[in-house]
Order: structure tokens, then sequence, then C-alpha cells
């Protein structure tokens, strides 16, 4: 990188530990990008004595990072495989939240706001380790660091958090308008509180605005609301699995990790008291009124889904949806939906846990994935999504399998490097190890910064292989500023973007179209920008005349007639579905004749789901002379039919 480059890269690293943004400005803006990691370790500054092993007295760094919040907004160049230099991001220390895997944001609204600013919530972990201490034996004001469970062990300073009642359980909430970190909610099973395994991953479900979360401990999917109210659990091993079939594996209350037993060993994650592996619950994910979520199978891991119902609950029907074709049975630990209704996946390898904190996961194995439907659906199939997936090249080392198990889709980037918001999920997000390490391309790689990269890939999602490969059609951004520690694996976590997309507006707000607010308003309109939402006339813009069903294999499309029920002589509408996956076609429309009707059509609904579609009724002409427009907004709530479709 040029001279600049690097003396900002310094200056920036440098100062990590400070907020690049102003007292008065959220911590969480368009397009950034939250990613958990290991804090680090620390060492006692005078020294030891001699004949003392150095790892005996390697503590966690409580002081370190475990989250940042990452701007990546200005690349200030295409993607080739370089390095990204970004302000000092936004973190989250050890001391407040200990070791976390699992990322969600929710939808950012606010009651005392119209902007929408989210909260971000992370999980609890022992992916980074499990570290156990018991008091001072020698004197050096220190405890002492063990490798098995004896009397008076207790977690290390900085595994769980500083919280009062933090511990393996722990779902934290960072406001992202504040930056204040609390203890959100603690996972329990009937009172129990986790032994130790900690949490898989977590989803937001914006429907219902609630949180769903897996426990590594127990195998139970909990749903919270956003206040931290626990509203129940679904039992994969035995309620999940009944539906195919397979035998029954029931929750054992007595699998219980014990730090305090000779038993535990902190090398032997076997030791640890995960749930049974039949019922061991990963990455999840929210998507069509499912949630999907990803458990080991008896040969590869497997992705299931059960639906959530109208008063979000779970509900009665959980299916298998597919067997990861992988060559490794890696468990899946993220997922994430494109708005096609596509599935991407990320492994992360098996637990490690050494003495010397190098290396958490089975190293340069993984892989993203994506899955798609088949079109049309293969009766001669088991699954109605394609037996083959596509594969991401992660990373430069040999075979680009270096992902770490965090995946997210965020904003693409324009041709000069900056964040284009109106590609809503046009890049993909990876979290992985030693990214940019290749000795055959060491010099061109060079080029664009230091090679031991830890951190996270950005590239736009339509590269699967064979493109990318190696790939440098991406961007790399590191997670700490460390490059001499080549030798680390597993140090990096999950992934999360901020990525709101356009047209997700409320009733009588005005979709900006390149001009620039405020501005004179049209007459007759009877509100000004700044009324409150609930304040404001909901027009009567259009009316459904007809709906249509045609039963596919893989659901349901509807066909819709609208008409102009407000006559106000607008000639053109915007039409988009509110819940991804489910799509809205076409998604602008105009007609010559006042009196013609719009025809809308709704793809990749199921029996039974609610589709909203956010309606925006609109003169053309405003739109081809450059300036923002005014639209009248209508919602069209639409529910199908649940039993219009032969089984």
């Amino acid at each position: 990188m040029c001279g600049l480059a690097a003396l900002f890269a310094v200056f920036g690293q440098a100062t990590l530990a400070v907020s690049a943004l102003a007292a008065d400005e959220p911590i969480i803006g368009q397009g950034d990008i939250a990613v958990t990691g290991f804090s680090g370790t620390s060492f006692p500054v005078e020294g030891i004595p001699p004949g003392i092993d150095p790892l005996d007295e390697t503590f966690i760094d409580v002081e370190g990072a475990s989250l940042r919040i990452f701007d990546v907004s200005v690349t200030a160049e295409k993607p080739q495989g370089q390095l990204v230099y970004t302000p000092p991001p936004f973190e989250v220390k050890a001391k407040e939240i200990g070791q976390v895997f699992g990322l969600a944001l929710d939808d950012g609204r606010r009651d005392d706001a119209t902007d929408k600013i989210p909260n971000l919530y992370a999980t609890a972990t022992s992916f980074f380790g499990l570290q156990i201490v018991v008091p001072d034996k020698d004197d050096d004001g220190r405890p002492e660091r063990i490798k098995k469970g004896e009397p008076g062990a207790t977690f290390m300073e900085g595994q769980w958090g500083g919280a009062d009642g933090a511990g393996p359980g722990s779902i934290y909430k960072i406001d992202g308008k504040t930056g204040e970190t609390t203890l959100f909610a603690k996972v329990t099973l009937d009172g129990v509180e986790n032994s130790g395994p900690g949490l898989g991953n977590i989803a937001f479900d914006p429907d219902n605005r609630q949180l769903f979360v897996s426990d590594l401990d127990t195998g139970m999917i909990h749903r919270f609301d956003l206040e931290g109210g626990d509203l129940g659990h679904f039992d994969h091993g035995v309620d999940g699995r009944l539906k195919k079939d397979l035998p029954a594996v029931a929750h054992d209350p007595t699998n219980r990790m014990d730090i305090t037993s000779p038993s535990f060993e902190t090398e032997k994650p076997e030791t640890w008291g995960y749930a049974a592996k039949e019922r061991l619950v990963y990455g999840l994910a929210v998507h069509g009124r499912r949630l999907y979520y990803a458990v080991n199978g008896p040969d590869s891991p497997q992705v299931w889904s059960i639906g959530i119902e109208r008063d979000g609950s779970f509900g009665d029907d959980p299916r298998w949806e597919l067997d990861v074709k992988a060559e490794t049975d890696h468990p899946v630990t993220d997922m994430v939906f494109d708005r096609q209704g596509r599935l991407y996946l990320a492994q992360r390898g098996f637990v490690k846990n050494p003495y010397d904190y190098a290396v958490f996961a089975v190293p340069a194995t993984s892989e993203v994935l994506r899955y798609h439907k088949e079109d049309p659906d293969d009766p001669e199939t088991p699954s109605v999504w394609a037996e083959e997936p596509e594969e991401y090249a992660i990373g430069f080392p040999e075979g680009h399998r270096m992902t770490v198990g965090g995946i997210d889709l965020g904003y693409g980037y324009d041709e000069t490097g900056y964040v284009d918001v109106k590609s809503c999920d046009g890049y993909l997000g990876t979290t992985g190890d030693d990214l940019r390490n290749n000795s055959e391309l060491a010099e061109k790689l060079a080029e664009g910064g230091p090679l031991n990269v830890h951190g996270f890939q950005l590239n736009d999602k339509s590269l699967v292989r064979p493109k990318n490969v190696p790939p440098f059609e991406s961007y790399f951004v590191d997670y700490d500023g460390t490059f001499d520690d080549p030798e680390v694996r597993g140090h990096i976590g999950d992934i999360e973007i901020w990525h709101p997309c356009a047209g997700r507006v409320g009733w009588g707000e005005y979709v900006p179209y390149p001009g620039e607010l405020p501005y004179p308003l049209p007459p007759g309109l009877p509100w000004v920008p700044g009324t409150p939402p609930d304040e404001r006339p909901r027009p009567e813009c259009v009316e459904l005349e007809w709906v249509d069903y045609i039963c596919n294999p893989g659901g349901i499309d509807a066909f819709l007639g609208l008409k102009d029920s407000a006559g106000i002589g607008a000639d053109s509408i915007k039409a988009q579905s509110l819940y991804p996956g489910i799509s809205v076609s076409p998604p602008i429309q105009s007609r010559l004749d006042p009196s013609d009707p719009f025809y809308l059509e709704i793809h990749g609904a199921l029996p039974g789901d609610r589709v909203d579609v956010n309606i925006c009724f609109y003169n053309s002409s405003e739109v081809f002379a450059g300036k923002t427009f005014a639209c009248c907004k209508a919602r069209l709530p639409l529910t199908l039919p649940p039993d219009i479709c032969a089984p």
C-alpha cells in the first residue's frame, strides 16, 4: 500500500479503543459491519520468575475487544484482493461482554424517533475456548491457570463478561444509538442456567419483533421478546426428529459441564457438556415466516425449519430442508437468505482449545455455500432445494476455504469503491482466517497490504466458483490491526451488516429520487414532513379488485388486480414485498390509460403465509423531471389460503 495508507493504518489501529464517532452520533450506520472475535491475551508486564511456563501466566485480555463495528463505506477503489483500512471501529471489550460469537440486529424501530437505528445483540460462546483458574497460590497477585477441573475452580476473568449475573447463557445488547452495553437476557431451561457450553447463534424475526437463540448446552431454541423476556423454546431433538421418523434424542439434564471436577479438561471439548450431537443446534435464520436452523446430521450438517405462528410462537410443522453437501461435517454456524430466496451457509471447524490460545477451530477446511430452490421442483429428489450447492472462494490459501463460520449480506459497491445503498444485498460478507496469505501469490498480494489478515472478506454475491478463484475481486478487512500472527486460527467469529433496503417506509413518507429534502410541498397534501406516522392521514390509494392463485411444487403464486380508488390520477406504482424471499413483479409499473388496472404477481409464498405488499402510487412525470416525488402509500395485507393447494 502507499505510504499514506500505511500511515493511516498505523494511526487507526493504534487508536482502536476510541470510537471514531462523535458523542451524539449513533454507533451503527447504514452499511456498518459488526464482527465478533477473541479479545486476545495479556501477560504480566513485570515478567515471571525463571522456571515458570509463560503460558501459565497468560490470561484473557479483558481490555481487548470482543466485538467491533467497522465503517467500510469507502474503499477508494474497486476490489483487487486488497486490505481495506477503515476508521477506528467502535468496540466493546471483554471485561464488558466476555467472549461472544453470534450477532443479530433488530429493525431499528424506536418509540422516540422516526429514523431507524438498530440495536445489536451478541451471544456468549465457548467457540473461543474455555479457560479456568483457581485462587492465587504463589502470592503473585494473580490466580493460577489450570488445565483440569478441581475444587474451587472458576472461569477466567473475561470469559463471560463483567455484568452482574453474567454467564455462559448471556445475551448482550449494545444500543446502536448510544453504545451502552447491557445484559439483555440469560438463557435458562426450567430455571437451570447454561453450565458452560454457551450459545450457538441468534436471529431477529422482523414480523414479530422477537429473537431466536440456540443453546449449545441443552439443544433448545429459545425465543425472546425485545424486553428480554423468554417466550418459550422448541426441542428439535424430540419434536423435530419425530417428524422425520427419526428416534427422539431427549435433553439429558445430567450431562452438564463441571469445572470443579477432574473430568473437565480445557483441551478436550468433549468434556464440556455440549448437548447430544443429534440435538445440537447452531446457526439460525428467519425467512418467509419460518425459522431455519442448522443441526448435526448422521453424515453431514442438516438444515431444518419450523413455522412461526401469527403470534410469534413456534408452529407444529418442523421439517427437514436439506443435507449440506460439503467435504467436511463441520457445523453450520451461520445462515442468511437473500431477497431472491437463496440460502447462504457458513461452516466453522470443530472447537479446539490448545493451552497456547492459538487455534480455536479446525482450520482451512470449512465452506461457504449457496443453495437455491429447484425450479421447477424435481419430484424425484427428496428436497425442494437443489442438491448441488454453489460455493465461494474464501481467502487466498490453497483450497480457498478459510471461513470461520460468520456470514451476512450487505450493500454492494460502485466502480469507485463507495458503498451503494441501492444494491441492498449485493455483497457477501464472510469471516475468515489468514485471508491474504499465499506464497505463490505473495508478491502480487503484498501490493495490497499485509498478508496475515484475520477478519472478513467482502465480494459480490454473484461470484460463485469458478469465478473469483483466487478471490482478487474481493475486499479484506483485518479485525484487530495485528499482522504478525500467522499461526492463529479460529479467532474471528460472526458478522452482521446493517443494510436497510430502500422502499421499506411508512405511511405518507416521501421517496427520495434523486432530489434533496426539504423541498416545497405539492399543493393538496394535508400534512408536512416531520408529522409522526401515526398522526398522518392514511388515504385509500388503491383497492384490490381480484386475486387469483396458482399452486406450484414450491409454493403459491398470487396474481393481483389493483385500481385507483382515490382518484388522484397517478399513473405509476412501485411495489415491494416486506418479506424476504417473497418477490413482487414488476416492481415498477406504469399505465397509459387512467382507467387501466395494475397487475402484480407475487412469487415464493407458501400456503398460509401473510404477504404484506407496500404500494407507492405516484406520477411518473415527477420522476422523469429528476426531482423528489410524493407518493401515496398503501399496504396490502394478503393472507394466502392455508389449504388451497393439494398436499
